[in-house]
């Protein structure tokens, strides 16, 4: 956090450098992003993405979206343009929030980008001349009072500024391999899993791996890690796993 001179912050664990939420999910020879906040230009970089097919956002706050007109690079060589899969309140706001991308393109060399709203489940395909289709279905869950989604891919899924999962979600959730779920902190939030409650999402949901995520610099990692239960634990900042397809 700017300005602050916690132990988190100033932490030599690299575990404790956390930028925002964002996965990169590589499966059948596709590249598919979820989230682009406003340090995706960064871990791109870090990461060394070469490709995009697809974007999917969990919902339309400032940390979620900024970063989308950092996608321009993934069109110098391929001009074909970049599906945003969204809900359609977050539609709505990404079109009044980028209306030189999504509306009047009146900006030279503006990202070519085309929001694809998202009322059920849906292929995602590639944007290179690859025959693949990747099945992703969206999960139903709660920012507060405000509807977003989670996704789910084969057996892996990934929900992230979850306060409530409605039941049907939960169902929809059985049989994961990996989990990614976020944990704010200790104490309650309005807008936010608590590390209890994420924890008995996680144990109601009982995926094989969870991986915690979006934590406040009030948690430091190794301590904070350390007290999961098995099956749990924190993620970081470059932290990669496979998961076996279905």
């Amino acid at each position: 956090m700017i300005g602050c001179g916690c132990r988190v912050c100033t932490s030599e664990d690299p575990h404790d450098t956390r930028l925002r939420c964002a996965a990169w999910v590589q499966v059948k020879g596709l590249n598919i992003v979820i989230d682009v906040g406003p340090d995706f230009r960064q871990q791109a970089i870090r990461a060394g993405i070469q490709k995009v097919d697809a974007v999917l956002l969990t919902h339309h706050h400032f940390d979620h979206i900024a970063g989308l007109d950092d996608l321009r690079p993934f069109l110098f060589d391929n001009r074909r343009p970049i599906p945003i899969y969204a809900r359609p309140n977050s539609a709505d706001v990404l079109r009044s929030t980028f209306p030189y991308i999504f509306l009047d393109r009146s900006y030279p060399g503006v990202a070519n980008l085309t929001i694809r709203e998202v009322v059920g489940p849906f292929d995602v395909e590639s944007r290179y001349g690859s025959s693949a289709r990747v099945h992703v279905e969206p999960i139903d869950v709660f920012h507060g009072s405000l509807p977003l989604y989670g996704y789910r891919i084969g057996r892996f899924a990934y929900l992230t500024d979850v306060s409530s999962i409605p039941a049907s979600s939960f169902a929809r959730l059985q049989g994961l391999d990996v989990l990614v779920l976020n944990a704010l902190r200790h104490e309650p939030h309005a807008t936010h899993f608590s590390f209890r409650e994420a924890v008995e999402a996680a144990r109601r949901i009982g995926a094989r791996q969870t991986y915690f995520i979006h934590m406040t610099h009030s948690i430091l990692h190794a301590e904070e890690n350390a007290r999961l239960p098995e099956g749990m634990a924190l993620a970081y900042d470059g932290l990669t796993f496979e998961v076996a397809e279905e």
